[in-house]
């Protein structure tokens, strides 16, 4: 997994699994930390995603959620959408539109 952070976005490549999800975890909470409004996760350059990523999405989605903030997915893959649907865990989170 590579990660990169830029203002308040994070750019995830590769493998978002168990072995990345500590890692990508600390940057996140990080950005929480220590930013305003709102943080984008840029999952555009994901391969896969297993279940404890999207534990890790979910919660922090919710945290920021009692912040009044929000947890902005961006390029997520249609796999990943439909996983999110599956799981019941895309009502909790945000999807940002894309540009035309």
């Amino acid at each position: 997994m590579d990660l990169t952070v830029d203002e308040r976005t994070l750019f995830l490549h590769g493998y978002f699994d168990v072995r990345s999800t500590g890692v990508v975890r600390e940057a996140l909470y990080d950005q929480i930390e220590h930013t305003t409004g709102d943080v984008v996760v840029d999952l555009a350059g994901v391969e896969a995603v297993d279940a404890t990523a999207l534990k890790v999405l979910a919660v922090a989605s919710r945290a920021m959620e009692r912040q009044g903030r929000c947890l902005i997915l961006r390029g997520c893959s249609p796999a990943l959408r439909r996983l999110l649907a599956y799981t019941r865990l895309r009502r909790l989170m945000n999807f940002e539109r894309a540009t035309a």
